[in-house]
């Protein structure tokens, strides 16, 4: 069997990640990052800029007394200023400090940068990347180096840009990176260039592309098909402005589609958990429509498109999902047919059961017409069908509930009391939240965590309120739907009323309910 040819990943999520809008990392976060990539086998992992910034220098203080299993973590940095030669530059002195095998400099490729922001001569500029490389190298660093707006450059300086290239690798670099700053290439563009570039070069060749086009991913696909080895980005594609190259695509793509080699495959099979853990730590909502990690990646609707992936997923699926760790789902709405139906139970084995199959599909239609939607609630969608099959066992009984909003030193504080039965225990819980639901939501967890200790790791991810028929103004019924998450997955519940509280509670209980059934059901399959 041939040997699949190998790309190297490098993940800058911890430096160029964290420059996206809204995204903040603690010192906690960025070890818990680097240690689940390391878990998956990330060649390299940029930590960041030491001398930057204190808390850069406290993370690698910090790396400095682990040890990575199967990554690399590099410190990225600059060339030296024109004011200092290399041995006087205190950030190239912090390169060298921060404890890192390897080190990354960027270094201006453009001759529009070099004018008119160093606003230094054009060899003045390649004096500062040789004499930068060769200091780290004299330090016993391995050197990458960065060729900032490389493809802007080339394309108005082609000769310049190339000089800086050349300047790089004689003075020591082993990985010469070309950069898309501006995230402006487009892919033929970026293929075209990157193979002039590796026939002239004899050091192994990177890209690093920022998606402001919205063509990362392609670009990086296309840098790759004409000769690179070496792949920058980060996970779910964060980063400053529109975000970098995307991890989460390019690595599946490159892996599943192109036969190349960037993980183990059986840490492929893990990327979609990769991808919530990241964003569970950055506080983000995951988009539904990500590729191939998504939420809605593998999700079906229409009955036609039902139909033909119960017969050959193939049909609409691009890869079987199982693949990157994702899921097929199948949604039920007001598209919805048999077909959809018999997809989305088939553990029930309904296909020879044609009346309860109708008596579903009705139930569907007419709690719809109440409002009801079950595409974005699947997980009420099953319970519903538990119910109607006469399956459903409650694993708790409500007895009541309140809430009280009140201000208390200059502070509105919500509080929430919960009675319960499980069994034959009655549990009377009282806890606080930062509004009502939030305080309904720790409250029932609370009451029911000392029976299934496995709610502690049940999240409440997104809230989102519709009211439906505002004319009726403050009479209006309310929609609330709740996505809720556990380490493996996320699921959507719903709840409807006239009352904001009650709706948000029913959808709250659905949301627990769900996710104590699935877990029962584990434990009886093992």
């Amino acid at each position: 069997m041939e040997k699949r040819k190998k790309i190297e990943i490098y993940d800058t999520t911890l430096r160029d990640g964290a420059q996206g809008e809204s995204i903040f990392f603690t010192l906690h976060d960025q070890m818990k990052i680097v240690e689940k990539l390391d878990e998956f086998g990330f060649n390299f992992i940029e930590g960041g800029w030491p001398g930057s910034n204190p808390k850069a220098e406290e993370f690698f203080k910090e790396m400095a007394k682990k040890r990575l299993k199967n990554s690399k973590l590099v410190a990225f940095g600059s060339t030296r200023r024109r004011t200092f030669s290399a041995n006087k530059d205190p950030f190239l002195k912090a390169l060298v400090e921060a404890g890192t095998d390897v080190v990354i400099i960027f270094g201006k490729s453009w001759d529009l940068h070099v004018r008119d922001v160093l606003r230094i001569s054009l060899e003045e500029n390649l004096d500062l990347i040789g004499d930068s490389i060769s200091y780290l190298k004299s330090k016993g660093k391995t050197v990458f180096f960065d060729a900032e707006h490389f493809f802007d450059g080339y394309k108005e300086n082609p000769e310049y840009a190339v000089k800086t290239l050349l300047v790089a690798e004689s003075s020591g670099a082993e990985r010469i990176v070309l950069c898309d700053t501006n995230g402006g290439a487009l892919p033929f563009e970026v293929e075209e260039i990157v193979k002039k570039i590796c026939k002239i070069l004899k050091t192994p060749v990177g890209i690093h592309a920022h998606n402001d086009s919205g063509t990362a991913v392609a670009n990086t696909i296309a840098a790759v098909r004409a000769g690179a080895v070496h792949v920058h980005g980060t996970i779910n594609g964060f980063g400053e402005r529109c975000g970098n190259a995307d991890l989460t695509a390019i690595i599946p793509i490159l892996q599943i589609k192109m036969g190349f080699e960037c993980l183990d495959e059986e840490k492929l099979h893990h990327l979609t958990s990769l991808s919530r853990y990241v964003y569970e730590i950055a506080n983000i909502v995951p988009p539904g429509n990500q590729p191939f990690v998504g939420y809605s990646a593998f999700a079906h609707k229409g009955g036609v498109h039902v139909d033909a992936v119960g017969k050959n997923p193939r049909t609409y699926e691009h890869i079987p999902p199982e693949k990157v760790g994702n899921q097929r789902r199948v949604l039920v709405s007001e598209l919805s047919g048999k077909s959809t139906i018999l997809q989305k139970l088939r553990k029930y084995k309904l296909e020879k059961q044609p009346e309860l199959i109708k008596r579903i599909l009705e139930t569907v239609g007419e709690m719809e017409k109440k409002g009801y939607q079950f595409e974005s609630a699947e997980a009420s969608f099953e319970l519903m069908v538990r119910k109607l099959l006469g399956i459903y066992k409650k694993p708790f009984h409500v007895e009541g509930f309140r809430v009280i909003v009140e201000e208390r030193n200059a502070r509105v504080v919500a509080e929430a009391t919960v009675k319960l039965k499980v069994g034959k225990t009655v549990e009377y819980t009282v806890a606080e939240g930062n509004g009502p639901v939030n305080a309904l939501d720790n409250a029932l967890r609370k009451a029911l965590i000392p029976f299934y200790p496995f709610l502690s790791s049940l999240r409440l991810i997104d809230y989102k309120v519709r009211i439906l028929h505002p004319e009726k103004a403050t009479a209006a019924v309310t929609r609330v739907l709740i996505e809720s998450m556990d380490e493996k997955e996320s699921w959507g519940t719903i709840g409807l009323s006239e009352n904001i509280i009650e709706a948000s509670w029913n959808a709250l209980v659905d949301g627990v309910e769900y996710k104590i059934l699935k877990e029962i059901e584990n434990l009886n399959q093992t």
